[in-house]
């Protein structure tokens, strides 16, 4: 482990909005505000969005500089990763932002019923081998634990690079009889496209300079 990332550690410790507990005590009790982000952290009743496999944070950070009357929290298991969003978010004095460094099958450990309004999944691990199709964000699995922190007709977004995740994802909303909100085979190629996707993050940059199609699928899984 390089230096780099022990003092990206060291500094992510000093930041009021990071959390990180390891993953044996969050197995045995929840994190404390869970059902009380809004009312012990936030200190307001402003809607919760979640990041889940934030990154280095850029739509966290961007759709909270969009969206101040709404609550952010973007959620890796890389440490070193959220660093970039969380110092910046500290350092521009942003109220409406937090990270919080879990594996995302915790997720239920750390959020109530109904407690957040909308999540992001933005270009996450396609697992592509068929035996790690559980593994993918958008497996009935993981849809499963969404639904139990998601509000009624809340919306879950899908950004990705990868159309054989693309691909799934469709079957698997068709296949469960979820509503489809918005869907596109490649973002950049409509004339009217939702500001709210052309945050970039640094895969989608990267994928992009290579010309790869950028999908997205907005959906309700309630």
């Amino acid at each position: 482990m390089g230096r780099n990332k022990l003092e990206k550690f060291a500094e992510n410790k000093t930041f009021p909005n990071f959390f990180d507990v390891d993953y044996q005590s969050i197995k045995n009790a929840d994190f404390q505000l869970k059902g009380n982000w809004k009312k012990e952290f936030f200190k307001n009743n402003n809607p919760i969005v979640l990041e889940l496999g934030c990154g280095r944070g850029e739509y966290t950070i961007g759709l909270a500089e969009k969206y101040p009357d709404k609550n952010f929290i973007g959620i890796d298991k890389k440490g070193a990763r959220v660093w970039k969003g969380c110092k910046y978010s500290i350092e521009n004095e942003m109220k409406n932002v937090a990270f919080v460094r879990t594996q995302i099958s915790y997720v239920t450990h750390y959020f109530d019923k109904d407690e957040v309004s909308e999540i992001w999944l933005t270009f996450p691990d396609p697992q592509p081998k068929r035996t790690k199709k559980n593994k993918r964000l958008t497996s009935p699995l993981y849809l499963d634990f969404y639904k139990k922190i998601i509000q009624p007709n809340g919306f879950i977004h899908l950004k990705t690079d990868n159309e054989s995740l693309f691909e799934y994802t469709q079957e698997v909303i068709n296949d469960f009889q979820y509503k489809i909100i918005d869907n596109k085979s490649d973002i950049y190629s409509h004339n009217q496209m939702d500001e709210d996707t052309l945050i970039e993050t640094y895969y989608e940059k990267k994928w992009k300079s290579q010309g790869h199609k950028i999908y997205y699928i907005k959906f309700q899984a309630n």
